[in-house]
């Protein structure tokens, strides 16, 4: 059993966040990666059905499409085409860079912790002008735990089941937002802490987590 987590704002803290579908709607450049490599290989893919489940790590999914002995190279070239077809068509979300600031202005560290190829991830922040303190990639669901516990974090934001069991794996608050593919009751189901419908919701809800508001 998770051991209740610390006040979130005890200093020093850190908060977590996800990338795909809780900072960034990766959903268009996801989605046209896919289809290059589906032209690419000749393989078809349903990359609009790929796009309503992101979360899980790459070769999961890419293994509902090829045979075993190909994935690895699948994936290899998946993350090549990548940064062409992906990151500029992908917006950060409704609230992202306020989420970040409000973490700043609260005095806190900003991590982002995802299961995205880190070099890659790296290239979304950048191109959107997230900055992040700490980048920890290819790391997924309980995965996470080492990163966040590594960098003293105290709350995770993200927006998948696994981001749930991630915090939780930390000894984090586990925030939920419903921008990726679940909605409120299955992330509370899953053990969420707080669920908000997206991060605009998020710069309020943190400065209700100081010493004045516990």
């Amino acid at each position: 059993m998770t051991a209740t987590p610390p006040p979130p704002l005890a200093a020093p803290f850190a908060v977590g966040f996800d990338l795909d579908m809780t900072l960034v709607d990766s959903r268009p450049g996801i989605r046209a990666a896919y289809r290059r490599l589906s032209a690419e290989t000749g393989v078809p893919i349903d990359a609009d059905l790929v796009v309503t489940r992101l979360g899980p790590p790459l070769e999961q999914e890419l293994a509902n499409w090829f045979p075993a002995d190909r994935v690895e190279e699948a994936a290899n070239r998946y993350r090549a085409l990548y940064p062409a077809h992906a990151i500029e068509p992908s917006p950060a979300l409704p609230g992202a860079h306020e989420a970040v600031a409000a973490v700043r202005e609260a005095g806190g560290r900003v991590l982002v912790v995802t299961g995205k190829w880190e070099p890659n991830a790296k290239l979304h922040l950048a191109h959107l002008g997230l900055d992040a303190d700490v980048l920890a990639g290819n790391v997924w669901a309980e995965g996470k735990a080492l990163a966040l516990r590594a960098e003293g974090a105290r709350i995770y934001v993200g927006d998948h089941l696994g981001d749930v069991r991630g915090a939780k794996a930390a000894g984090a608050l586990a925030v939920a937002v419903t921008t990726g593919p679940y909605g409120a009751a299955p992330l509370r189901e899953a053990g969420a802490d707080v669920v908000l419908r997206d991060l605009t919701e998020f710069p309020s809800w943190l400065r209700g987590q100081g010493p004045a508001g516990e």
